[in-house]
């Protein structure tokens, strides 16, 4: 049964391994895609998430403050 699975998995590996080594294309698309990803989860995050906790809550006092929040509603 083990041999079974390090087979599969070694399978698995050569498939994707083979296909990223020989991509032209894909490479630029993953350049285009890790791209996008930065920008919305580090770009927008400063912008648009700020640190409310951080903001309305006293320093030591964090937890409390969440936790009457969820109270609240």
């Amino acid at each position: 049964m083990m041999a079974r699975l390090k087979h599969i998995a070694s399978s698995v590996w050569h498939l994707y391994y083979d296909g990223f080594r020989s991509m032209t294309v894909g490479r630029t698309l993953w350049a285009v895609i890790l791209i996008k990803l930065f920008i919305i989860f580090a770009v927008l995050k400063l912008f648009f998430f700020p640190n409310y906790i951080h903001e309305h809550a006293q320093k030591g006092q964090e937890a409390e403050f969440v936790s009457s929040q969820i109270l609240k509603k």
